[in-house]
């Protein structure tokens, strides 16, 4: 993907015919084109399985036989694997696990994805210990990561270079994919090592290269939180897509010190328009607390575990008082973007962190009053991103353009209810959008599920097997019969 060739130029070409070749084998098809009524697994034979994991294996095996749905259950089994199937390069590196898992169609792996694509195994751990050390190799890796540059998002499995190298920032090592400066990128790792250890019990993975990455990660915060300057991190880039660039000589638009922290870019790598993006400051505030517990309870730093408390306190405040905006239709609802100075970007985004996903990362309850109005927003017209048609209806973004939705926004907002006719429509509509291919995609057109972008996107297939399986456990009737 060279820098004159658009990201959906690249996806809808060569990204996804990779994937299809991967993905699309002709059995499962008729003649006519047409999908067969006897749907056959798109697994690789466990032989060409990245990583085979007995514990996720019998999950699928035992949640198969509740799923009535008979395209629903290959779906399931097509996706909820796909991480580990398809993604996961796992070794030793100094005697200590090392996990590298690359996003899909990218060769790379992004700290965002990487986190989210193996955190639906995290429950299955203790049941399986080759499993559990895939993880903890990954939160190794991430340390390891985050050691080379806070501020990059995307890495080489080594110094391998990238086409991205043209890009104007201070730090393009040849280790970093891409280096956009996204507050999330520093919270997935915390989120998947607490996790990880609250699972496990497992230490080992808190060393003293961990607690130098959580430094540097808490540094990072609050150089951008800019109040005494610009800080250390500016990005542009040499391209005829304004959203893969920042203005200002990339420094991004200029925002009052208010206590919230500026993350240039968004989830979907596209940059903010106003630099404090509530939904990542959000996440921030939930990383950090649980960043000082770890500090506190594993590892005794007592002092730094104060540091991280009294930010993650001072940011929340300051959403609380910046990043809710009085909408002249929906009422309170927390805003997108705010720049400090008052001016507020009433929109969603599908990536997450994005402000339907607000209770999924544990900010708040998904009965919080000012939080149902702002899904109310998100979900109708009044989100700019809002795309509804003939082939169903959800958020989108700037990142793939107008009218495609995205699988993962209908995914978190069943996570976001307990309305078990809500959660129906929503698997309903990931059932039928699946252009016939069995998996999740990026994204989707509203009017033809048929016209969609990656076929090879983990992170979506992973999170869709997760919404299956809290399905099961949580409303069992809903898929003992057919949608």
């Amino acid at each position: 993907m060279k820098n004159n060739m658009s990201r959906r130029q690249f996806l809808k070409t060569g990204g996804l015919a990779l994937a299809a070749m991967t993905f699309r084998p002709a059995s499962v098809f008729s003649s006519s084109g047409t999908l067969n009524q006897r749907y056959v697994s798109l697994r690789p034979v466990t032989g060409k399985r990245n990583f085979v994991s007995k514990a996720v294996d019998a999950a699928i095996e035992e949640a198969k036989p509740k799923i009535k749905d008979e395209k629903l259950r290959w779906m399931f089994e097509n996706c909820f694997p796909n991480t580990l199937d398809t993604t996961v390069r796992y070794g030793l590196k100094g005697g200590r696990p090392d996990t590298f898992v690359i996003t899909g169609d990218i060769d790379a792996m992004w700290l965002r994805d990487s986190s989210a694509q193996v955190w639906p195994y995290l429950p299955l751990m203790k049941k399986d210990q080759d499993l559990q050390l895939m993880v903890a190799g990954l939160v190794n890796r991430q340390t390891e990561c985050i050691l080379i540059d806070p501020y990059a998002n995307a890495f080489n499995n080594g110094p391998l270079g990238s086409y991205w190298e043209t890009d104007h920032t201070q730090h393009m090592v040849k280790e970093l994919h891409e280096r956009k400066w996204e507050i999330d990128s520093l919270c997935y790792p915390i989120r998947l090592a607490y996790h990880y250890w609250l699972h496990t019990e497992d230490t080992s993975v808190f060393d003293e290269n961990w607690h130098k990455a959580m430094m540097l990660v808490v540094k990072t915060f609050k150089e951008q939180q800019r109040k005494q300057s610009l800080g250390p991190y500016s990005f542009t880039r040499d391209c005829d897509r304004p959203t893969d660039s920042q203005i200002n000589g990339g420094w991004g638009a200029p925002v009052k010190p208010v206590g919230l922290i500026v993350s240039s870019f968004r989830p979907s790598d596209d940059a903010t328009q106003y630099g404090f993006l509530i939904p990542s400051n959000m996440f921030a505030v939930v990383s950090l607390r649980q960043l000082a517990e770890i500090e506190d309870k594993v590892c005794g730093n007592t002092a730094f575990s104060g540091e991280c408390t009294a930010l993650a306190n001072e940011v929340d405040a300051a959403i609380r008082r910046y990043g809710i905006f009085n909408h002249p239709v929906c009422g309170r609802v927390y805003a997108f973007e705010v720049d400090g100075f008052g001016n507020a970007l009433c929109m969603d985004d599908a990536n997450v962190p994005s402000l339907l996903a607000a209770p999924y990362l544990g900010y708040c309850s998904f009965k919080d009053a000012i939080y149902q109005n702002t899904r109310k927003m998100v979900w109708s017209d009044n989100n700019p991103y809002f795309f509804k048609g003939k082939a169903g209806e959800g958020v989108g973004g700037p990142h793939v353009g107008l009218n495609y939705i995205w699988p993962m926004s209908i995914i978190m907002k069943a996570f976001t209810t307990d309305d078990s006719g809500e959660i129906r429509a929503c698997l309903k509509q990931l059932r039928d959008t699946d252009g016939g291919t069995g998996f999740m995609h990026e994204s989707f057109h509203a009017e033809d599920a048929s016209d969609f972008t990656r076929s090879w996107f983990a992170w979506t297939n992973t999170l869709f097997g997760e919404l299956i399986l809290k399905t099961i456990r949580e409303y069992p009737d809903l898929l003992s019969r057919t949608l």
